[in-house]
């Protein structure tokens, strides 16, 4: 093949995009056809914020344009055909009544006019429906079945009820819809998308896809787990979506974002200061002792319970905490002078002065310099980047999340407790600059719940110390060790409210603090 045989090819695989009628146009057609964004969406394969973006000015690309604009163009020649199809039906109250026609020898009379064919009146074995009141009626006048006598039609100008379905040896044909040729290169079939079908709650959404991938596999549980962790983000996002219908907030998706949540490099990181825990105790008490590392269950899950900002972030400065608004802030920390038995709440920091931080390590500071701990001084805040916020935003999509742990912990499913943590493990790692999330772009959401998530552990860590346990080690979001008496100050269990026991080990005099190794 010459070059210019392969531009041609190229030319040619391109071909002009579907066409697609205006965003607004679009919305109405899926309104007035009664359908959802979740049916629409799933048989597009796509999740229904992805189609709130479609409705709201955005266009889809590619292959999944083609099917849309096919979809559309199926509900526009549906919808015409039964626009016309009612105003041949409609009552006679609501529109002009033409001379010669069914209807009018209803209205003028209540029998067959004086020279009136009669053969046009037929008596009918089986009742059918009135063309205007849809009550069964035994006759039928120049082809439609309708009620001689006034006294049995009810027909209003108001509303015309539904027929009663007649017999099926005579119950009238509905008029086919005329739709649009298919796409070429189709196959004839909706696209497969995500095995859900129709739930009957958020939880449900979870165990059905489980169900679903196990039947296709025929058991095969390796199998079947590989699909469900390919998939686990889109049908997390797909979760969020069915937790959100009737919610007071709306989730903008794909919000205006500073340039200090952006990435400064294509690998490198943007300037948000996550807080992460990463310390050890400097020296332990005399002796030797048995430490006990203690896994945090569930973290990040329990860390979607946060303050999340709503809407596009607004710039502002000055030294105020808006209670009732979320985002990220640029602040000076203040001093921490008890690193020899508590992590620094800012984690380890290598350089002094102002840095970013997000809302939960500005109120952790804010709360450890207040009267009941006073531990600190107030972090002195230089300008913030916030939006008016909830702290329940995501409350549903976590207990539905946490309903299926639960469940899966309690019947002993290993595949569907996976397929949970990647589903809300992923949700949070992929919602920043991922391309393998584009139904939703909150890096400053990311940042939050991760910065939540360190918080939490943080303030374990502080109970264990108020509760006389000597803090030995706290790290990332999960990992918190203790000398002592642990289970008089954290539930054991394997709950997103309690902790289990990671290991144990010696440390101490003649030890390295945290490895259980002897010098």
């Amino acid at each position: 093949m010459s070059d210019f045989d392969a531009i041609d090819s190229l030319l040619d695989a391109v071909g002009p995009q579907a066409e697609l009628p205006p965003c607004q146009v679009r919305r109405e057609l899926r309104e007035r056809a009664r359908l959802s964004k979740a049916q629409v969406a799933r048989a597009l394969g796509v999740s229904p914020s992805t189609l709130s973006g479609w409705e709201s000015g955005r266009d889809p690309a590619g292959e999944v344009r083609t099917k849309y604009a096919y979809l559309l163009d199926g509900l526009n020649a549906k919808l015409a055909t039964e626009t016309e199809t009612r105003t041949m039906a409609e009552p006679a109250a609501e529109r002009p009544v033409a001379s010669g026609t069914a209807a009018a020898a209803v209205t003028s009379t209540s029998s067959p006019e004086v020279g009136q064919d009669e053969d046009e009146v037929e008596l009918l074995a089986v009742p059918e429906p009135c063309v205007l009141c849809g009550r069964p009626a035994e006759q039928r006048v120049a082809g439609f079945a309708q009620h001689l006598d006034p006294s049995d039609c009810q027909a209003t100008p108001v509303e015309t009820p539904k027929p009663e379905p007649a017999a099926p040896s005579t119950q009238a044909h509905e008029p086919r819809t005329v739709r649009p040729p298919r796409p070429a290169g189709g196959k004839g079939t909706a696209p497969r998308g995500r095995a859900f079908q129709e739930p009957s709650g958020p939880a449900d959404l979870i165990h059905e896809a489980v169900h679903a991938v196990l039947a296709e596999h025929r058991g095969a549980v390796e199998a079947a787990s590989a699909v469900l962790l390919k998939r686990a983000i889109p049908d997390a996002m797909r979760l969020l979506d069915e937790t959100r219908k009737g919610a007071r907030y709306d989730v903008i998706a794909h919000p205006w974002i500073p340039d200090i949540l952006k990435k400064q490099t294509s690998r490198g990181a943007d300037q948000i200061w996550e807080a992460r825990p990463k310390w050890t105790r400097p020296e332990l008490p005399p002796g030797k002792h048995e430490v006990t590392a203690l896994d945090i269950n569930g973290a990040y899950l329990s860390a979607l319970k946060t303050h999340l900002p709503l809407g596009q972030l607004e710039h502002s400065t000055g030294f105020a905490h808006d209670r009732r608004r979320a985002g990220v802030h640029l602040i000076t920390p203040p001093a921490w002078e008890h690193d020899a038995v508590l992590p620094n709440p800012i984690g380890q920091r290598d350089e002094p002065g102002p840095l970013w931080v997000t809302e939960p390590t500005l109120r952790l500071l804010l709360r450890l310099s207040g009267p009941k701990h006073g531990l600190c001084e107030p972090p002195q805040i230089h300008e913030s980047y916030t939006s008016g916020a909830t702290e329940n935003l995501l409350e549903k999509f976590r207990i539905a999340l946490k309903d299926a742990r639960d469940t899966a912990i309690a019947d002993g499913d290993g595949l569907t407790l996976e397929y949970v943590k990647a589903m809300y493990s992923k949700f949070v790692s992929t919602m920043g600059e991922s391309n393998y999330n584009r139904e939703l772009y909150r890096p400053d959401w990311m940042h939050i719940i991760r910065s939540q998530a360190f918080a939490n552990l943080w303030m374990k860590a502080l109970k264990a110390h108020d509760a006389g346990l000597t803090v030995v080690r706290a790290m990332g979001t999960d990992e918190l060790h203790v000398i002592g008496d642990w289970r008089r100050v954290f539930p054991e269990g394997r709950s997103v409210t309690e902790v289990k026991v990671k290991d144990t080990y010696t440390a101490g005099t003649g030890t390295e603090a945290g490895t259980g190794q002897e010098q």
